[in-house]
């Protein structure tokens, strides 16, 4: 039986930008059951850089949001990853939405969030002259990034630092050991066991069953993670017809920000995520949904036509809150209460995953720190 300091069970953007934190220091063994990095929630997002505004004041999605983004600015900057700093627009579609701007200005401002800027409608019609709207709060610090060549750096900082990455392999047993924990993996028509002091939990869609097999009651400690898919469609003939991204007011109780129009990294625009929730995780994109996604893109933007809209893709986000129910912070958490110190549980990290994501390894980082 191989042994190791820290095991991460998933290589998303989020355990990636662990291992690269992590590596400098300890010794790092990720396991990831697909057959490359980030395959499910990381290469299926808007890869939208949040400027930390919609989360309430103190909470984990707040702090390590604003503090996140800094970072990967930072990160981009330095290792020349593509990025681009667009600005948002959350607007208004009538009069009645004003006062919602205005308690968006003060949840962003008490989060620490200071480059926002209410906008009448003629200084939002200055910035974005095809988009039709009553007024807007102007996010200059939203952004886009290529989540690919970041999980590149990240993958590479670990790997540089000798951690290993095991792909095609899946965690199927996870068991309390007198110095850590013993992990059975299975690989292709393999098993194998791992010993490991640490276990770091970051599975995504996943890290629910994977506190359960470790003896977690997931029910009782609200860890159980409910499928909200989102989609997306490409708008065909816009390229450069807006040079922000566009939102709506978030939906009740954030279970999505609203089906808002964003940009590529070539100026392509498309609109996405709406919200629904699913019993199983399936990327297919329904036509039919075109329709709602037209009448949503037709109150912000005159020049759009049904015909431009084409599906494009779909991610799945696992949501902590269940329909209905209301709004849920990020989980991370060492687990010594339940009787299993050094497993350490990352459940729930949705959006605004992405953009936590360096904020999230050093705050885990701290968490390691006071365990070995």
């Amino acid at each position: 039986m191989e042994h190791t300091g820290i095991t991460i069970i998933g290589a998303g953007i989020v355990g990636l930008a662990i291992a690269s934190e992590l590596s400098k220091k300890r010794e790092i063994v990720v396991i990831e059951k697909h057959e490359r990095a980030g395959k499910e929630i990381s290469s299926r997002n808007s890869e939208i850089i949040h400027s930390g505004l919609y989360y309430k004041k103190d909470s984990l999605k707040a702090k390590l949001c604003v503090e996140g983004k800094n970072l990967l600015y930072e990160l981009c900057e330095r290792f020349n990853i593509p990025h681009r700093r667009t600005g948002k627009l959350i607007v208004a579609a009538n009069i009645a939405e004003i006062p919602c701007l205005e308690r968006l200005l003060a949840q962003g401002q008490e989060n620490g969030v200071l480059d926002l800027e209410l906008l009448t409608r003629t200084q939002a019609g200055r910035l974005e002259p095809n988009v039709n709207t009553c007024g807007a709060l102007f996010s200059k610090s939203t952004g886009i990034v290529d989540i690919h060549k970041l999980m590149d750096l990240f993958q590479f900082q670990a790997t540089s630092n000798e951690s290993i990455i095991a792909y095609n392999s899946e965690v199927t047993g996870i068991e309390k050991s007198p110095s850590g924990y013993v992990l059975q993996i299975k690989s292709g028509t393999e098993t194998c066991h791992l010993a490991s002091q640490v276990v770091i939990n970051s599975a995504g869609l996943h890290a629910d069953k994977l506190a359960e097999l470790a003896g977690i009651d997931i029910k009782a400690s609200r860890y159980k993670i409910h499928f909200c898919k989102g989609e997306y469609f490409i708008v065909r003939n816009a390229k450069d017809r807006i040079r922000h991204l566009i939102y709506p007011l978030p939906e009740e109780n954030l279970r999505g920000l609203g089906i808002h129009a964003t940009l590529d990294l070539d100026g392509e625009l498309r609109l996405g995520p709406n919200a629904f929730y699913v019993d199983v995780i399936d990327y297919d994109v329904n036509p039919d949904h075109r329709k709602k996604f037209f009448e949503f893109g037709k109150l912000y933007f005159p020049f759009l036509k049904e015909d431009d809209l084409q599906p494009g893709f779909s991610g799945i986000r696992p949501k902590l809150q269940g329909q209905g129910e209301g709004y849920r912070d990020f989980v991370i958490a060492n687990e010594n209460e339940k009787g299993l110190p050094g497993f350490i549980n990352l459940v729930g990290i949705e959006s605004p995953g992405l953009t936590c994501s360096p904020a999230i390894a050093r705050y885990v980082k701290n968490i390691i720190d006071a365990v070995i």
